[in-house]
């Protein structure tokens, strides 16, 4: 409601005085709640500010949302009737509940290609970021009305099986595999980089088996559909535990007789060029892209112009996002400047982020040094289960509830930064209950929850007057923020931007509960609060399932 009166007030002054850019804002500090720079009105129109506020002063007065309006400054600086504005918002959030903020269906497509881990190879923590991101972004773009599809693009193809084959082949045992798939057929890819330093040879029997693979040698497919289908045993465990979705598995493998269509088009454009024995795009400014080995095994970019191609015409996509780390810039640069050459003009938005470190380091798969996530996860929730029974010790549901806690404390952590930068992994820190952290955001809803218990809100006594107070005000004007911090959010592809918001909420709420009593014997001021609180509950609950985590009534 208030942006749409600050809307509102912006389009009729535009109109009143022939002018652009006329700006509506909420001023940081308190003294007027919502303010109007006059200067770059008055250069437009060669007038001072105050002659400005003169004649538009009696337009927004006329304003039933209004209450007064002073000049400061070369601002003109409005109060809002608070209490009927944040009774209307109110009410809005009561009877919308989780709907509030929602957008009915914009006729858009999104195709967000997320998560995407490598066959044969655990589920590790640094899987952990391009799967949240992308399952957060996947519940926002639906919060605003975008049909979106969830792509898991697996790494289910490539040189790494040609090298997991012949380690298999070598120093591989099928019982041992059978018992414990994914931690053994890890072992032997390892032990093949470990290897691969004293063997030089080992390198090109990799690229020779792979090679066979492409050619459909039986006993190789065979033993590739069996790495594929114990790793996504595991991997769907995972993602049951972390309560994300897809609607495709269709992985690297899949594009396989879809590539030759691909290099066809390009030669028919006239793209491709041979350079030194391998098949290239030139682009303008930049790195040329391989589409073929000399050898004439296909390549990422191949793949991946095919797997591009195949949505577009399956789906119709309007954006299509990829939620891939810092280092693929330059291929999804490449990816579109390609796409624009073949006369596509799709809108490509490369999601990227930075490393999960470990005590500061990057880690590795084939180095040996990652952690498995559901290891992590276990450890994440045990040390959960304590904190909850040190605060609740008869607390029912308590696995159900420190499981939630856990993986959202997991969850939390990740997305509350920018995604660009760099997340250190500390599991105590982000376990704790205080801070900055999912436990912290979940607690104060539970807090709320504990408050509402028993109790039953009658909109019809409620007194809007308290809600001119700064401390009820100031949190019913962010909560009125919250359908544009989601729209901020899919504007920068950014989950981080809901969390910190959810921080920010959550803050000012138990500043409030620090100052204000809300059980109190009035029946007006008790539903006034009632109302206040639930509504807070109410955001913070779907902004945290907005990121992937689950709110709580009792932890």
């Amino acid at each position: 409601m208030i942006e749409k009166i600050k809307l509102q007030l912006k389009s009729e002054i535009e109109l009143k005085l022939d002018v652009t850019d006329v700006i509506v804002e909420t001023p940081k500090k308190g003294g007027a709640d919502l303010a109007m720079p006059l200067f770059a009105m008055a250069k437009q129109l060669r007038k001072s500010p105050m002659d400005i506020f003169n004649t538009i002063k009696a337009d927004i007065l006329s304003h039933s949302e209004v209450e007064d309006v002073v000049f400061l400054n070369g601002f003109l600086n409005i109060t809002l009737k608070r209490g009927k504005v944040a009774k209307d918002i109110l009410n809005t959030i009561y009877l919308e509940e989780e709907n509030y903020g929602q957008l009915p269906n914009n006729n858009k497509v999104v195709c967000i290609d997320y998560s995407s881990p490598n066959i044969a190879k655990s589920f590790s923590v640094g899987h952990l970021r391009s799967t949240v991101i992308g399952n957060s972004l996947r519940r926002i773009y639906e919060k605003r009305g975008y049909k979106v599809f969830g792509i898991n693009h697996l790494g289910d193809w490539g040189t790494q099986f040609g090298k997991m084959i012949v380690a298999y082949q070598k120093w591989g045992n099928k019982e041992d595999i059978e018992k414990d798939p994914i931690d053994e057929l890890q072992k032997l890819y390892v032990r093949f980089h470990e290897e691969e330093a004293n063997d030089p040879t080992l390198e090109q029997q990799g690229r020779d088996a792979f090679k066979k693979l492409e050619d459909n040698d039986p006993e190789y497919i065979e033993l590739w559909r069996w790495f594929r289908e114990e790793s996504l045993k595991e991997f769907m465990t995972m993602y049951d535990i972390l309560n994300v979705t897809f609607d495709s598995y269709n992985g690297e493998a899949f594009y396989n007789d879809k590539m030759d269509r691909i290099v066809e088009m390009l030669e028919n454009k006239n793209l491709l060029k041979v350079d030194e024995g391998a098949t290239i795009v030139e682009l303008e400014n930049m790195t040329p892209a391989l589409i073929k080995r000399s050898d004439g095994a296909t390549l990422y970019m191949t793949r991946d112009l095919a797997a591009l191609i195949y949505r577009y015409e399956n789906y119709h996509f309007d954006k299509m996002l990829y939620v891939v780390g810092n280092e693929q810039r330059l291929h999804f640069e490449q990816l579109k400047a390609i796409t624009n050459l073949m006369g596509y003009n799709f809108d490509i938005e490369h999601v990227n982020f930075g490393l999960i470190l470990l005590d500061g380091k990057k880690m590795s798969t084939r180095g040996g040094k990652t952690k498995k996530l559901d290891a992590v996860i276990a450890q994440a929730v045990e040390f959960a289960k304590a904190a909850i029974l040190e605060k609740n010790p008869n607390l029912n549901n308590q696995d159900e509830v420190a499981k939630a806690v856990g993986v959202g404390a997991i969850i939390f952590n990740d997305l509350k930064n920018e995604r660009h930068l760099d997340v250190d992994f500390n599991l105590e820190n982000m376990i704790k209950f205080e801070g900055q952290t999912g436990p912290y955001v979940q607690y104060s809803s539970v807090r709320i929850a504990s408050i509402l218990k028993n109790q039953t809100i009658d909109l019809n006594l409620v007194d809007e007057s308290f809600y001119k107070l700064d401390h009820y005000f100031d949190i019913v004007m962010l909560l009125s923020q919250f359908p544009q911090i989601v729209d901020r959010a899919i504007e920068q592809n950014a989950p981080s931007t809901i969390a910190r918001y959810l921080l920010q909420l959550s803050q000012a709420f138990n500043s409030f509960y620090g100052k204000q009593k809300v059980i109190v014997e009035d029946k007006g001021h008790l539903n006034a609060n009632l109302l206040f609180v639930k509504a807070i509950r109410t955001v913070i609950n779907e902004g945290l399932r907005l990121i992937g985590m689950t709110a709580l009534d009792e932890m």
